[in-house]
């Protein structure tokens, strides 16, 4: 019967990253047929793995599926949080678990992808691919010329640079500023952490594009749309 590291099998099936899974292993956490996990074990669907005493069900195969969801402000990219999350208003998936492909902080709305194979998260989240990041911003005050060249030269944040690639001034208001703006880096709050360098807070955000993929206007918040991932990584 044909076996995969048990890492690859979890994340496959959207129980978590491998990274993570490989920390649990370390930790002691995870059984195989109630004998303690080591790292490099392979598992099938045959076998039956636990995680702090609950097991997780391995399916036969897996069906890959890909959601578009337009995120509203209040929901977290959580499957613990006591609040509401956004796999709430989703369908349970046909198998495996969901997992948001990179997260948008719960202040944050817009263009979010989600998907039940952690292979593809990764394929399309991984660094390689230079994924662009596109969002509608509304900062507070009126952001001096010599402060917006700081944040796009970029600022070290967490050991590493960060920086808008693309920053485009919008309406402005007494107390307020619309910018579209273009940033290549993942981290968490990257966006609100660059404004917060130069002193202006962001009191609205929404990510409109990934790579290619534009949240189309016909897409209602907290609703979704089933993708290819040729639509994301062409």
């Amino acid at each position: 019967m044909f076996k995969e590291r048990i890492q690859k099998i979890l994340s496959q099936n959207g129980y978590s990253s491998r990274r993570k899974v490989e920390s649990l292993i370390k930790e002691g956490r995870v059984f195989i047929n109630d004998i303690p996990a080591k790292l490099g074990d392979k598992i099938s669907s045959e076998d039956k793995v636990y995680i702090d005493g609950k097991e997780i069900k391995i399916p036969k195969e897996i069906s890959p599926e890909l959601l578009m969801y337009n995120k509203p402000v209040g929901e977290e990219c959580s499957h613990t949080s006591s609040k509401r999350t956004i796999f709430d208003s989703l369908p349970k998936p046909k198998s495996g678990k969901w997992i948001s492909i990179g997260r948008l902080d719960i202040n944050t709305s817009g263009l979010l992808l989600i998907t039940n194979d952690g292979k593809l998260a990764n394929d399309i989240i991984h660094p390689s691919n230079q994924i662009e990041r596109e969002y509608i911003a509304r900062v507070r005050g009126k952001p001096l010329d010599s402060n917006l060249k700081k944040i796009m030269t970029g600022i070290t944040i967490d050991k590493e640079k960060i920086f808008f690639t693309d920053l485009v001034k919008g309406k402005e208001t007494s107390s307020h500023t619309w910018f579209a703006l273009v940033i290549m880096s993942g981290r968490n709050r990257s966006v609100r952490k660059l404004w917060d360098s130069i002193g202006h807070e962001v009191s609205r955000l929404k990510r409109v594009r990934l790579g290619k993929l534009f949240l189309p206007k016909e897409l209602k918040e907290g609703k979704f749309k089933r993708i290819s991932p040729e639509e994301v990584l062409g």
